[in-house]
């Protein structure tokens, strides 16, 4: 138990009630969210002579504080809970981690809101709707959108560059709000219910169509009345649809396999009585955490995501139940205003989807454990190999990617004992330097990664360098430089590739000694250094093509004389893009506000070698 914490005279001053509890350490950082109907009893329970839970013991030997917070409900303490858990992250909380893999329906942020098929990180400020199982879902739903929300789904260079309507507004698929054919707030309006049919809240979208409809035809705006009315129609129609739909078995299945510490939820969205699609989802666990807060806090994190919205069926069924399981049903019932219910005991044609969900489960996490003891056997033998008196805990490897010197890029990427480690991955811009030259490039990236060094910082057992003896040479040089006041160094290893750069033949060069060596192919340590490798490869490969494209995109513009940052963004917007401003003809190029009709003949002339 905690020595710092009074845990008798803070438990006086709690109170009976629903709330939520944060509990914080001694640098002041939240390491555990929770929820109880009683907090004085829930809080209580931490603090017994004898807790039975390895993972409760670590938890309360940390705590040096504890915050309250009263809710009417234990469904409200469900919500906050959920909200807490997103913005604190506690490490001793089971944390769903955000998906980048599966494609959303994005509605963006802008004055003018576009609807956009969204795969990859979210990084642009929006809601996202999802995810969905595949791309033509997504697709698919988007064409839907398009019929019964007049919202449009152009991309923003498109939409900033028109100057009259496009062919979907003639189709009535957009209100243009491009060329101002709608106002800011009718959009606004069409963009809210659009969000509300996205969550699934189709009943309450046509009760306030109807309401808009009754009050345009009172108003005697009979021509609004009646496209309230042609919406209202539709949506009636799809709606009617869906219920024919969840008839015949609209429902979520969740297959749950929890061993040595790794959980996996595997999920098969029932569609029309068909696997529409499926995914896993593998959460951050905890050591030594149970069963029922694993399920409860996935449950919790996923289906009361309100960045993440998701079109949620009435039944979701799950093969193991937990505590909160009826609390928790409520709390979802209420955050999307219909009848949501929970199950574990179904039957039939329900019972061979649960199965097949389960089995799935099973099998992933036997993967991952199977994938998990390979990369560390690969870890010892590499230790072995290179006779190591300490465990390799992380390791890092630079490569240069170039194209004839042009947009130099260098890449860092990180690997640990579970393997690639990505969200320390980082990229170099590389700037300055003689183009082509490898050894300034890699002089300068090592000397960006290690700039700032302090005994905090993640510093590697291991620094691999793609390249031979030159490029060793100069990562050891700058290595000794930066670590030199340090009481421990990493150990750098060049990996020079092989005759005809075959797999297997690399040489591999010791930083300190100059010493080389082989391993045999088949050798796990060889195919642990080959992985990193690859995947520094990769990584500064695909940073150089971006650089590259993006650098061509604009440097064609920018050789132009007096074509600075401003009239080339207002080019590129105006006309669509950059083969736009080159196929434009002098009289287009007048057109763009900045450009006189000398330089709209600068350009024209420049562009096509006149």
């Amino acid at each position: 138990m905690s020595s710092g914490f009074n845990s008798k005279a803070f438990l006086n001053t709690v109170s009976s009630s629903a709330g939520v509890y944060r509990m914080y350490d001694s640098a002041g950082d939240v390491i555990y969210v929770g929820k109880a109907k009683d907090l004085k009893k829930r809080l209580s329970s931490y603090f017994r002579s004898n807790l039975p839970n390895i993972k409760t013991q670590a938890l309360v030997s940390h705590i040096a504080n504890i915050d309250v917070t009263l809710t009417h409900s234990e469904t409200d303490a469900l919500l906050l809970e959920n909200d807490y858990i997103k913005q604190y992250m506690p490490k001793y909380n089971v944390l769903l981690r955000d998906d980048k893999s599966y494609p959303y329906i994005f509605l963006s942020d802008h004055r003018h809101p576009r609807l956009a098929y969204h795969r990859g990180p979210q990084r642009e400020k929006g809601h996202y709707f999802g995810p969905y199982p595949n791309g033509g879902a997504v697709r698919e739903s988007l064409h839907l959108l398009q019929k019964l929300f007049p919202i449009r789904q152009c991309d923003d260079l498109y939409y900033k560059s028109r100057s009259r309507p496009c062919l979907q507004y003639q189709l009535g698929r957009c209100s243009a709000p491009c060329v101002g054919k709608v106002s800011d707030g009718d959009y606004a309006e069409q963009v809210k219910l659009a969000s509300l049919f996205l969550k699934g809240k189709d009943n309450l979208v046509i009760a306030e169509l109807v309401a808009k409809m009754d009050e345009a035809a009172t108003s005697q705006h009979y021509e609004l009345a009646a496209s309230y009315r042609d919406q209202i129609t539709a949506l009636r129609r799809v709606a009617e649809q869906q219920e024919v739909t969840n008839s015949r078995g609209d429902l979520d299945v969740i297959g749950v396999h929890y061993a040595s510490g790794i959980a996996c939820f595997h999920l098969l969205f029932i569609r029309e009585g068909k696997i529409f699609g499926s995914r896993s989802y593998y959460p951050k666990v905890p050591a030594q955490t149970e069963l029922d807060e694993v399920l409860r806090s996935f449950m919790l994190q996923f289906y009361l995501n309100a960045d993440i919205q998701r079109t949620i069926p009435k039944e979701i069924v799950l093969s193991h139940g937990f505590d909160d399981m009826e609390a928790l049903q409520q709390a979802i019932s209420q955050a999307l205003d219909k009848k949501v219910e929970l199950k574990t005991k179904v039957r039939s044609e329900r019972a061979s989807f649960l199965r097949l969900a389960l089995t799935n489960a099973s099998n992933a996490v036997a993967t991952k454990l199977s994938h998990k003891n390979t990369v560390e056997q690969r870890f010892l033998l590499l230790e072995e190999t290179l006779e190591l008196s300490t465990p390799i805990r992380r390791m890092e490897c630079f490569d240069i990617s170039h194209t004839m010197g042009e947009s130099t890029v260098a890449s860092c990427v990180v690997f640990n004992r579970e393997g690639p480690h990505k969200a320390d991955y980082r990229r170099f811009n590389i700037e300055g330097i003689t183009p082509g030259d490898d050894y300034a490039a890699m002089r300068q990236a090592i000397g960006r990664r290690f700039d700032k060094l302090d005994s905090n910082g993640k510093i590697p057992d291991l620094l691999f360098i793609d390249g031979g003896l030159g490029q060793l040479n100069i990562a050891q040089e700058v290595v000794d430089e930066k670590f030199v006041a340090q009481d421990k160094a990493p150990l750098l290893i060049g990996v020079a590739k092989g005759e005809g750069r075959k797999p297997g033949l690399e040489t591999l060069i010791l930083g300190e000694s100059r010493q080389t060596f082989s391993l045999a192919a088949d050798s796990p340590a060889l195919h642990l250094i080959q992985h990193i490798r690859d995947e520094s490869h990769r990584f500064a490969i695909t940073g150089h093509r971006n650089r590259r494209q993006k650098t061509r995109n604009t440097s064609t513009l920018e050789s132009i004389p007096g074509i600075g940052p401003k009239r080339r963004k207002a080019l590129l917007q105006h006309l669509g893009g950059l083969q736009e401003v080159k196929g434009a003809s002098v009289a287009e190029l007048v057109k763009v506000p900045g450009i006189s009709i000398e330089m709209a003949q600068t350009i024209h002339d420049a562009l096509r070698g006149g």
